[in-house]
């Protein structure tokens, strides 16, 4: 395959140089940028995204992540560097509607490749109640504008949806390497269809069908499975809930025998722990995947995955 050299656009240029980075020159090969490493270059947008690109690229790939491990991915703004190694990459793989600073940067990107994951499958309206978008997004317009929940990942069958057509995508874009992009995203989407198994298996009777996260991402999982999510309404993941939320919390737990307030590791556990207590309630982990840290209950989105599964089955007392 031969090495990728493409000429960096004055945009691209301007801003590397007011960041110092001027030794960036148009045969650049160093292997810290996006582009130019002799590889399919891609820039993913955030960890699902991240994920993805490995595995179906495997070694033919090298990529990129906007999001930093631990960076609460809706709160993203594009650097004038990062915008610099976007337009060097061969192509970008986001979900858009979730981070409106990437979608920017993308719609003005002369990147060749644009791969958005929400265009490879379906996409549901959700609210508060059963799925959908927690209230700390409420003020992210590039979510609500759309109208349309972007949680697409939680659901292991949207997710290997959206691995086909990624995979068919980078054969379009890097023919040279088809057959092994088609075996990668074979094996990726087999271990996603055995893990949508589990779940299935493993949530099928349970004492209660409900429960309560202060973060509203799970509503395809919970579609998927029969659940019922109820997130905490009218919060950011710092404020305080309302007595009249907690109250209405307190009988929801006591009518459908809820027993615990799920949180996630990227923001802090205050809301649940304020409603768990008023309630008489537990608190737990369940991760949303928007990014792998040192606290992650696993190293990757399907041992995370499997996590979030024994989560669920101890809070709805799986028989």
């Amino acid at each position: 395959m031969n090495v990728r050299r493409r000429l960096i656009s004055g945009s691209a240029v301007a801003a590397a140089t007011a960041l110092g980075l001027g030794s960036l020159s148009a045969c650049s090969t160093d292997s810290a940028a996006a582009g130019n490493t002799g590889k399919f270059d891609v820039v993913a947008s955030f960890y699902p995204m991240t994920f993805l690109a490995e595995q179906i690229g495997g070694s033919h790939v090298h990529v990129t992540s906007l999001t930093t491990p631990g960076q609460e991915p809706h709160d993203l703004e594009i650097s004038p560097q990062q915008i610099a190694l976007l337009e060097q990459s061969d192509a970008v793989l986001y979900l858009k509607n979730l981070q409106p600073s990437v979608d920017d940067a993308v719609a003005q990107s002369p990147v060749g490749t644009k791969i958005d994951a929400a265009s490879l499958t379906t996409l549901e309206e959700h609210g508060n109640e059963v799925g959908g978008h927690a209230a700390e997004h409420d003020t992210h317009e590039g979510e609500e504008s759309g109208g349309k929940d972007p949680h697409i990942w939680l659901d292991p069958v949207r997710y290997a949806q959206v691995a086909e057509g990624v995979g068919k995508a980078f054969e379009k874009a890097d023919p040279d390497h088809a057959a092994d992009y088609r075996k990668n995203t074979a094996a990726l989407v087999k271990q996603l269809d055995q893990l949508n198994t589990r779940f299935k298996a493993g949530l099928a009777n349970t004492k209660t069908k409900v429960f309560i996260t202060t973060h509203a991402a799970f509503g395809y999982l919970a579609e998927r499975y029969g659940l019922t999510e109820e997130a905490i309404n009218g919060l950011d993941p710092e404020s305080e809930p309302s007595a009249a939320r907690v109250k209405d919390l307190e009988k929801l737990a006591g009518a459908d025998g809820v027993t615990t307030v799920f949180y996630e590791t990227l923001v802090s556990d205050k809301t649940a722990k304020t409603v768990a207590n008023d309630a008489g309630l537990k608190t737990d982990v369940l991760d949303p995947l928007e990014g792998i840290t040192k606290k992650s209950r696993g190293t990757d989105y399907l041992s995370v995955q499997e996590a979030n599964l024994k989560a669920l089955q101890q809070a709805l007392g799986a028989k």
